[in-house]
Order: C-alpha cells, then sequence, then structure tokens
C-alpha cells in the first residue's frame, strides 16, 4: 500500500501524541487501566481521520468473544454485551481479510453486529483492521456522527497505518501478558518445591518418627515437636508470598456469560443446572468466569463432545463451579490440561478453594471449583 507523504505525517503525529500520554505515572500513582489506552487510541483514530465516534473491538482470547474495550465520542458501556465476532460483522471481515480500510453503508446493520447500528444510529461506518505479522486482534469502527460519509484516499491510508501500528503495540502487550503469566508460574512452581524441600521433608521425617514400635524417649518427643513447629514456621513463610495475582475486572457476571455462551456457542448446546436463586459471591465472579472460560477452552482443544454440562451449586458451605463433557480424544492425540488450569489452581487458594481437573469416565473429563463461601 503506497502511503502518501502528508497522512503519513498526520498518522505519526498522532502515534506520537498517543505514546506521548502513555509516560510512566508517578511513582505513588497507580496504574492505568488498559481500557485508557485504547481510549486514546480510538481518539486519534478520529483525529487522524476527521471522524466523530470511534469503538474498537478486541478478541478476548480466554473467553473466545469480540468485545468493546475503548471508545472516543461515546460511552463505551453503551455497547457492553455486544458480541462482535466475526460471523455477525462481514464489514469485520472484509476489512480483516484484505488488510485495508473498508467503508459500509448500504444494509449496514447487516455489516455489523444488529444492536451496535441500531443503538449508535449509525448509516455510514468505517472499518480499520488491527492486525500484523498474520495475527488479527480486533477492528476500529468510526463514523462521523451517524452521517453518510465518503473517505478519501488520504483517510483511508492513515486510519491503515494507525491501526497497523496499534496492532503491534497489541502484539507487544500479549508477549508481555505471556511473559509474565510464565514467570508467576514459574514463582509457583519454586513455591511448591520450597514447600515439599522444607516442609514435607520435616514432616515425613516424624511421621517416620511416631510410626516406630513402642514409646518414644523423651528426647525424641521433644526432638519431633521441635521439627513440627519449624515446619510450620517454614510454610507460614512460604505462604507469606502472593499465591495469585489480583483477578482483572470482568464487565460481565457468570450468569451473563454462560447465557451468551448459550447462544453463540458451536457444537452441543451447554446444559445448565443453576438455581435461579442463587448468584455467586461478588468475590469469586473473576475466579469463575476464569475456571470456567479455561474448562470450555480445554473441551475446545480436547474434545468431539456431544454433551457439555455446566453446574452451579452451594453446598455444605462451599460455591461449586462443575463442567463436565464427554468425547475426549483418546490419549495418543490429546494433551493434558494446559497451563491456564493449573494457574487457576494458584488462584482458588487465594480464596482458600482448590479446582480439581481430570478425566471423569472412558470419554469423559471434569474441572470442578469449590469455594468455602466467605473464606479469605
Amino acid at each position: 500500500m503506497v502511503i502518501a507523504a502528508g497522512s503519513r505525517l498526520d498518522a505519526l503525529d498522532a502515534l506520537v501524541s498517543l505514546l506521548a500520554e502513555m509516560d510512566a505515572p508517578a511513582a505513588d500513582a497507580p496504574p492505568a487501566p488498559p481500557s485508557d489506552f485504547y481510549d486514546r487510541l480510538c481518539a486519534a483514530l478520529c483525529r487522524t481521520g476527521s471522524m466523530e465516534r470511534a469503538v474498537l473491538f478486541l478478541y478476548d482470547a480466554p473467553r473466545r468473544r469480540v468485545r468493546a474495550v475503548g471508545a472516543s465520542g461515546l460511552d463505551v458501556s453503551l455497547l457492553t454485551g455486544i458480541d462482535g465476532r466475526l460471523d455477525a460483522a462481514p464489514l469485520a471481515r472484509r476489512a480483516l481479510g484484505g488488510d485495508r480500510v473498508v467503508q459500509g453503508s448500504a444494509a449496514i446493520e447487516q455489516d455489523v453486529p444488529e444492536p451496535y447500528a441500531r443503538r449508535l444510529g449509525i448509516t455510514t461506518l468505517s472499518c480499520t483492521p488491527l492486525s500484523a505479522a498474520g495475527h488479527r486482534f480486533g477492528v476500529i469502527y468510526a463514523d462521523r456522527g451517524g452521517a453518510d460519509f465518503e473517505l478519501g484516499d488520504s483517510e483511508r491510508d492513515a486510519m491503515w497505518m494507525l491501526g497497523k501500528t496499534a496492532a503491534l503495540a497489541e502484539a507487544a502487550r500479549s508477549t508481555t501478558r505471556n511473559h509474565e503469566q510464565a514467570r508467576r508460574l514459574g514463582e509457583r512452581i519454586e513455591l511448591a518445591r520450597e514447600i515439599h524441600e522444607r516442609v514435607i521433608g520435616r514432616l515425613f521425617g516424624v511421621s517416620l518418627a511416631l510410626g516406630l514400635d513402642g514409646d518414644l524417649p523423651v528426647e525424641e518427643r521433644r526432638r519431633c515437636g521441635e521439627e513440627i513447629g519449624q515446619a510450620l514456621a517454614d510454610l507460614r513463610s512460604a505462604l507469606q508470598r502472593p499465591l495469585a495475582s489480583p483477578p482483572r475486572q470482568t464487565g460481565t457476571t457468570l450468569r451473563r456469560e454462560l447465557e451468551r455462551l448459550g447462544h453463540r456457542r458451536l457444537g452441543p448446546a451447554l446444559e445448565l443446572d443453576w438455581p435461579a436463586t442463587l448468584a455467586v459471591p461478588p468475590e469469586l465472579e473473576p475466579l469463575a468466569q476464569s475456571v470456567l472460560a479455561e474448562a470450555l477452552g480445554n473441551v475446545a482443544k480436547h474434545a468431539e463432545p456431544t454433551r457439555v454440562a455446566v453446574r452451579v451449586a452451594l453446598e455444605h458451605g462451599a460455591f461449586e463451579l462443575e463442567v463436565r463433557n464427554d468425547g475426549v480424544r483418546p490419549p495418543e492425540s490429546s494433551r493434558p490440561a494446559g497451563m491456564g488450569l493449573r494457574l487457576a489452581v494458584f488462584e482458588a487458594l487465594r480464596h482458600g478453594g482448590l479446582v480439581e481437573f481430570g478425566s471423569d469416565g472412558v470419554d469423559g473429563f471434569r474441572v470442578r471449583l469449590i469455594v468455602p463461601v466467605g473464606a479469605a
């Protein structure tokens, strides 16, 4: 694509302004949420393409959905709950498929998710792809307050360049997140190793001593007491480390997420067993949604199910979320549960709970989250 010099300078100027606003905050200031970055990106595209409103839809890989994450000229909460996947957005499919800025006007409600066009009163819309190195991250929709317009070549070029650079920035953010996740998993593995060496070793020695026939001499009993005390001290010291990072806010609830998946999910319908009067404790919402996403991700990767059942319950003072499926592929063509479920185990520990996962019958698999209600 040949980009005119003027539009190139406009796009570069917008990018420089955007990056300048991303200077590190003061030491005592909290980090800016990702939505701030996406809002500024939408504002930069509006300046570059003479637009009044822009919305960035980004692919959320863990939950396998496309959602609005930033906006300029409107409140992004107006678009909460709209699923912007390509099967409901031919305009985005054309933009990403051709790696170019496209424009839609005729029957616009058939080119984008219908609730989006209806809520904003759109007649003409531009779509800028966010793709780089073969990866498709999302799109930015933009319009001029609902009025008809026609994009000039220089505007298309500048918006395309901004979208391309934004995709590279998102690729860098994604890589950073993956490295951070791997680092945290390494820390938790090191924690497990330390507990095994320092705590389990001591308790194993005590168990051998207590298992001997006959009464223990006074000196041996004293030694066992010292070893148990030291093991408890080592365990207390180790567990002072955070076992999981604070869960991110999801902007939705487990019930709404299951309703969305029930409408959108390909393959067998979800069988839901959840009493209407039972609510998920607010502090457990991010954890429950994370475990659900990982469980369904495992189903998509490692099974060809005819049945996927989800059960939510409150039994014996504990919140439970269970996902079962059949159709697990034979071991030679399947892989064990990935990093996501293993990290969920540590996240559950932070709430005093646990995550179980494994085979459930001949060709079945089960993921189960159990958290005592009120445990900290």
